[in-house]
C-alpha cells in the first residue's frame, strides 16, 4: 500500500495512523531477499525482532561505522537497530522464525554487498521499508513488528533465485 523504500513507508505509516487510528498495532508485511548464512529460503516466513537500518552510517576507509558510533541518534532506539514490539514478538514467536531485517536503499545485487550487509547487520534478510514503518509507528507510540516471506535469494544478480508470485501466495 505504501509502495517502494523508506520515505513513502515512513509517510504513509505516519498518515494512516494519524488519520485512521488509533490502532493497536501496526504490521509492515512485505517481501524480501534472504542473505547469505541465514538459512532461510525462497517462501520462507520471518518476523523482525530488529530492523536495522543498514545504509545509515558513514563508510570510511577503516570501514563502515553506524550512527551510534558517529553519536548521532535516529530515535529513541540504539544506533541504526530498530526494536519491533515486544508484545507482537511474544505472539508471533510460537508462529514464525525470528531474525534481524535489514532495510537497505540498495539491494544486494552482488555477492560482496549481500556478504557485507549480512556480516556488518548480522540480518538474515533484507527488505526496503520495515525500519521506516517500525521507526514511524514507535514515534507515535504505535506498537509495530515486520513480517517478510522471502520471495528471492541476494548476491549476484544473474544468479539469484525468485519466486515473486508463489511468495505473495505464502503471505
Amino acid at each position: 500500500v505504501a509502495g517502494v523504500g523508506r520515505t513513502n513507508a515512513a509517510a504513509a505509516t505516519t498518515l494512516a495512523i494519524i488519520a485512521h487510528g488509533p490502532f493497536d498495532c501496526v504490521l509492515s508485511v512485505g517481501l524480501a531477499g534472504a542473505l547469505p548464512g541465514g538459512n532461510l529460503q525462497v517462501g520462507d516466513l520471518i518476523a523482525a525482532d530488529t530492523c536495522v537500518y543498514a545504509e545509515e552510517g558513514i563508510a570510511t576507509p577503516d570501514g563502515f561505522h553506524d550512527m551510534a558510533t558517529l553519536g548521532w541518534p535516529l530515535g529513541d532506539f540504539e544506533g541504526n537497530e530498530v526494536p519491533c514490539g515486544p508484545d507482537l514478538l511474544r505472539r508471533l514467536s510460537d508462529v514464525l522464525p525470528i531474525g534481524r531485517i535489514a532495510t537497505v536503499a540498495t539491494c544486494s545485487g552482488t555477492d560482496a554487498l549481500a556478504e557485507e550487509i549480512a556480516r556488518r547487520t548480522n540480518c538474515v534478510a533484507e527488505a526496503m521499508e520495515g525500519a521506516a514503518v517500525v521507526h514511524a509507528a514507535r514515534l507515535l507510540k504505535v506498537p509495530a513488528i515486520e513480517i517478510r516471506v522471502i520471495s528471492n535469494t541476494t548476491g549476484d544478480r544473474g544468479l539469484q533465485k525468485w519466486d515473486r508470485e508463489g511468495a505473495l501466495a505464502s503471505l
